[in-house]
């Protein structure tokens, strides 16, 4: 999914065999024959997919979105298929996705101001990586440039080995960003890990 791709469908079929439907629907939904049918076919400009569950359609703008549930409902519709749909936009303030339509529940919305809160509970977490000595320095400044763009503070304390260094970082900030600092670092550190096995394995 493009990152711009604010505006999300999400619809869940109520069907025994799920998965077999979903690739059902998302053929057609692509067909030729929809433009006639079913309000129109979903645009290439709208993402459509599903995980095995649900369906979902990603799209950058509310009116693109309208048109591809437009051509969605009308398929399920043809095929005699029930589901429920859920609408979302993306919150950039809260790095994630809000359910517009149709609009949360007071209890719904109790549930997601608690997550929210404790998202946002500002804590210090250290973690440890490890880097070898020839790609270290570069592993370190991605790791502070991902800090500094996700707006947290960040500290690093090396003990080195013989081969590799031993990289800790202390980081100060929200809960959901220390998360996202964490996942990012154990992806750079596994593409460290490879990029250093390649220079040693490099000819000279």
């Amino acid at each position: 999914m493009a990152e711009d791709q604010d505006w999300r469908l999400e619809v869940e079929l109520d069907v025994a065999d799920t998965r077999g439907a979903l690739n059902r629907v998302m053929g057609r939904v692509r067909g030729p024959d929809i433009a006639d049918e079913a309000r129109g076919a979903v645009s290439h400009e709208v993402v459509v997919t599903h995980d095995g569950k649900l369906m979902f359609a990603y799209a950058l703008t509310e009116e693109a979105l309208s048109r591809a549930r437009g051509a969605i409902e009308g398929v399920l519709a043809q095929d005699g298929v029930r589901a429920s749909v859920r609408v979302s936009h993306w919150d950039d303030d809260r790095d994630t996705w809000r359910q517009t339509d149709p609009p949360p529940t007071a209890e719904d919305q109790r549930i997601e101001d608690l997550a929210t809160r404790d998202a946002e509970t500002v804590e210090t977490r250290t973690m440890v990586a490890s880097a070898g000595k020839m790609i270290g320095p570069a592993f370190e400044q991605t790791m502070l440039d991902w800090a500094d763009k996700l707006g947290i503070q960040c500290t690093i304390v090396e003990h080195p080995h013989l081969l590799t260094t031993q990289v800790g970082f202390t980081v100060t900030g929200p809960r959901c960003k220390i998360d996202e600092f964490t996942q990012g670092l154990k992806a750079e550190e596994m593409s460290t890990i490879r990029a250093e096995r390649s220079v040693m394995l490099s000819p000279l």
